[in-house]
């Protein structure tokens, strides 16, 4: 732990005296939150995928609440994953992106981006910090992406976390990820393995594991002892990538390791589990149909999630299509869970336990995502044959959807009730409603500081290919 988390650890517990969890019954849950990477809105069964095999979530699922209307507050890995764990969205923390903000050829690009941020401050209390001040033991597995040791930003234990944003290998030598274990073992595999040495090692006091697995990011390296399920079995064009499939029914497997571990334990129906992804599906691997575009673009094919919440005797299970939540829900919604508050701190999100565990219906709200920089890659079902996304900024109120570009000015609206897959652009026909959504977007980066970039580039080059 650097000297910086030390002391501010004791500046939380000081500032947290006096609102520490109320007198209850019941011991405060363990919490596992499942951070699957790149994994797609259509990609698991149980969201009707019938060719991916992914029966361990599949039956997890089952036990809990499911939303079909789940979003990642960004649509590529370090935003989405620094929204989650501060409960603030991209203007705070301004980790808009991976890497440089300046993606693309600059031929390409019309406007100046804002910079970028690839590593999360510490003056950002993380959500393992706060659970680490209100007594869990907390242990990091996975992906990290946010800085160099989540040791140093909330975690006692790091299983393999580190700045890089995927492995250069599933298979041992990893090269950038720094893990243990025995010749030859999948990285996946080897991940859950020291997950359970962890909870081996479990005293008695409540833990949040942070299980982020590098699955199922790009390299797409198949395990070959399932291969033989895939490799002539039929599927939906753009969804049946065998290859793929094997690292999800890998992955599964080890969910299934994980939930069984807990049962064995004894500790199933004490654990408050979150499954998730971090954002959409990468295009090339595994389209998300009948939603458009994937991973880096701002249509619900690269920020929809799969998402569920399971609490054995505490959240019934079932499935709402219709509230839409978003991942910087999570850290209030715990908070709220073990009845705990943190004095001045602001969060972006809500609290879902009142809907999870009580069935009351939040008030309608809007949610925003601001992407100042660019992305490219094109070819990916999106608006742009060049980029998968350029500077903007989208909101979402019940079921329309506004995108608004800051090259040109250019506006979107969608009605996702009838059309998922944005495919019909209703600002000419509804423009009091465009007006109306662009408004709220407006004020809402007024009130958040966003930078709205509008600097031409000088080595622009007029080569602008928009659908």
């Amino acid at each position: 732990m650097s000297n910086f988390t030390t002391i501010l650890s004791a500046m939380l517990l000081l500032l947290f005296q006096g609102c520490s969890q109320p007198a209850a019954e019941e011991p405060p849950p363990n919490i596992v939150l499942i951070n699957v990477d790149d994994l797609g809105w259509a990609d698991p069964g149980f969201m009707g995928n019938s060719y991916y095999s992914s029966p361990q979530i599949d039956a997890l699922a089952s036990e809990g609440r499911v939303f079909t209307r789940a979003y990642a507050s960004a649509a590529n890995c370090a935003p989405s994953r620094a929204c989650m764990m501060t409960g603030l969205n991209t203007p705070h923390h301004r980790i808009y992106t991976v890497g440089s903000s300046e993606r693309g050829a600059s031929r390409d690009r019309r406007i100046i981006p804002a910079e970028n941020t690839t590593t999360l401050h510490d003056s950002l209390t993380t959500l393992a910090e706060a659970l680490q001040v209100f007594g869990y033991t907390t242990c990091h597995a996975g992906k990290w992406h946010l800085g160099d040791d989540p040791r140093e930003q909330g975690f006692d234990y790091n299983i393999g976390g580190g700045h890089n944003g995927h492995p250069r290998s599933y298979y041992p030598p990893y090269g950038n990820v720094k893990l243990e274990g025995a010749d030859n073992k999948y990285l996946t595999d080897n991940i859950m393995d020291h997950v359970l040495d962890f909870l081996d090692t479990w005293q008695g006091n409540p833990f949040f594991l942070y299980y982020a697995p590098y699955a199922v990011h790009t390299p797409i390296h198949r395990v070959d002892s399932l291969m033989y399920l895939f490799e002539d079995k039929p599927g939906p064009p753009g969804m049946s990538h065998p290859e793929y499939a094997t690292m999800i029914c890998n992955l599964d497997r080890n969910i299934g390791r994980l939930s069984g571990k807990l049962k064995a334990m004894g500790i199933y129906d004490q654990t408050l589990i979150i499954f998730t992804s971090d954002n959409g599906g990468l295009y090339r691997i595994s389209q998300q149909k009948p939603l458009r575009a994937g991973k880096g673009s701002y249509y619900e094919g690269g920020i929809r999630v799969p998402t569920f919440f399971v609490w054995k005797g505490k959240i019934e299970p079932g499935t709402n299509h219709e509230v839409p939540i978003v991942n910087l829900d999570f850290f209030p919604t715990l908070l709220d869970i073990i009845g705990a508050q943190l004095p001045g701190k602001p969060f972006d999100g809500i609290s879902l336990a009142p809907l999870l565990l009580e069935k009351k219906q939040p008030a309608e709200r809007p949610l925003f995502w601001h992407f100042p920089v660019y992305l490219e890659a094109g070819n990916d079902d999106t608006r742009d044959s060049i980029f998968r996304t350029r500077p903007g900024s989208a909101v979402i109120f019940g079921n329309w959807k506004l995108m608004e570009y800051f090259e040109d000015s250019a506006i979107e609206l969608f009605d996702l009730s009838e059309d998922p897959g944005e495919r019909v652009n209703l600002e000419k026909s509804k423009p009091e409603k465009a007006k109306e959504l662009q408004r709220m977007l407006e004020q809402w980066r007024e009130e958040q500081h966003a930078p709205v970039p509008s600097e031409p580039n000088p080595e622009f080059a007029g080569r602008q290919q928009v659908h």
